[in-house]
């Protein structure tokens, strides 16, 4: 949508593309599969953080479908879609035990750079541009909470696979637990 329509990007809040229209009609009905695939396989337990990350996404993606407003904001927000690759890579690595150690250090590092480019930096420049120039009341004040919530995930999500990655004598305590009590993105 962006490759096509790169006059887009200088109309974040009105800009409007078919494809742009149609990438978040569509990953809305993903957002919605999964959600429903987690419940329904009795799996939201060990994944509410993904149901609350769905659950913004639907809600967001529903405002701006019936509104025709931000839609280049959340095509800009799907860019977060392409560190899913690696990060899929790095599960399906750890998960397979791959004797090759070097695929996985690659991957690694591809996945560092990838996340920055595509999940820290469209976020945070979105933040930017929804704290700067959107109103804050009505949609873009709900867009707005949204995305201070979103950013808080992408941090947290971060900051865990820094720690499991590239930091992994910080991963356990003492008593062989994880430092702070949480779930690290080595499963």
């Amino acid at each position: 949508s962006l490759w096509h329509s790169p006059e887009l990007l200088s109309d974040i809040q009105d800009g409007y593309s078919v494809s742009g229209h149609l990438l978040v009609c569509f990953s809305s009905g993903y957002f919605i599969h999964d959600s429903l695939d987690i419940i329904f396989n009795h799996q939201s337990r060990s994944s509410w953080e993904y149901l609350v990350h769905h659950a913004m996404a639907i809600s967001a993606f529903i405002s701006l479908i019936i509104t025709g407003r931000f839609l280049v904001a959340a095509v800009l927000l799907l860019l977060v879609e392409v560190s899913n690759i690696f990060l899929t890579i790095r599960m399906l690595l750890k998960m397979s035990n791959v004797p090759s150690p070097a695929l996985y250090e690659a991957n690694k590092y591809i996945n560092l750079v990838v996340y920055f480019a595509f999940r820290l930096a469209p976020q945070a420049y979105l933040t930017w541009y929804f704290l700067r120039y959107v109103e804050v009341q009505g949609q873009g004040a709900f867009l707005t909470a949204n995305l201070l919530l979103l950013d808080a995930m992408i941090l947290m999500y971060f900051s865990r696979l820094l720690r499991s990655d590239f930091f992994p004598s910080l991963r356990k305590g003492s008593a062989g637990r994880d430092v702070d009590g949480e779930k690290f993105l080595i499963d």
